[in-house]
């Protein structure tokens, strides 16, 4: 096997490969690099549909409803940071973003506060969610994944216990839609 066969097996490598080759996703990531914002990823839906697109064997990437930039800074956690850092982003991009400090979140949630983003990920509604990228200063990808890549590389959607809302599993596998647009996926409840 060569160098470059054995690298795409590799889950994360794999993954990071599809992440290069899609112009939109190095676009935001490099935009959202540039704010300098501690302990950040591009998340959800962000890396989940491009898995989901590329294993549905789909030429071009499914549009995106919004590009989900988390991060977590205990120091300043309003939400108008994040609205001035969407509208920032908004400005000098044509893409939907939607900013969130994890730092809040615990509270919106009903949770112990988190202690990183990594951490907060690890309550969200599905595993195949909780995978995100971020870009640093030498323009290297890494992904932060708490909850692993093998459910969303199988093409499941699995609900993440630790959420505690069965609930808002069965309605976000209902209003988004996925199975109508990835219709080989495998809800797991």
């Amino acid at each position: 096997m060569d160098r470059e066969s054995a690298m795409f097996h590799d889950p994360e490598n794999r993954i990071l490969v599809w992440l290069h080759a899609d112009p939109v996703r190095r676009e935001a990531l490099e935009l959202a690099e540039r704010l300098g914002l501690a302990d950040w990823c591009l998340a959800a839906g962000f890396v989940r549909n491009l898995v989901w697109d590329r294993l549905h064997g789909y030429a071009y990437s499914t549009p995106l409803n919004d590009i989900d930039l988390v991060y977590f800074d205990p120091d300043d956690d309003s939400e108008s940071r994040d609205r001035d850092l969407e509208g920032y982003l908004n400005s000098v991009s044509r893409l939907p973003w939607s900013v969130k400090n994890q730092a809040r979140m615990h509270e919106r949630n009903g949770d112990a506060p988190y202690r990183s983003t990594s951490d907060a990920m690890t309550y969200w509604v599905e595993r195949e969610t909780a995978v995100g990228v971020r870009l640093d200063g030498e323009g290297s990808m890494s992904l932060v994944s708490p909850l692993g890549l093998t459910s969303l590389l199988e093409g499941q959607v699995t609900y993440n216990p630790r959420c505690r809302n069965m609930a808002a599993f069965r309605e976000r596998s209902r209003n988004k839609d996925w199975l109508s647009i990835w219709p080989r996926l495998v809800v797991a409840g």
